[in-house]
């Protein structure tokens, strides 16, 4: 005979809809290092703008 035995618990019932997840705000080390990328972009383009480069690399499909 054993000495314990095992239950099934079941999970809790779910009331209700779940409650919409809010966006997190983005952490100032992120936001800084947007407008680092956003400026280089813009240098790159003009650079290439005073190059005379107007079609992109496009890769081989």
């Amino acid at each position: 005979m054993p000495a314990f035995t095992f239950e099934k618990i079941s999970p809790p019932v779910r009331r209700g809809p779940i409650p919409p997840i809010e966006k997190k705000q983005r952490g100032v080390i992120v936001q800084i290092l947007g407008r680092f990328v956003e400026a280089r972009v813009k240098r790159a383009i003009r650079e290439e703008e005073e190059k005379g480069v107007i079609a992109r690399y496009k890769p081989p499909e």
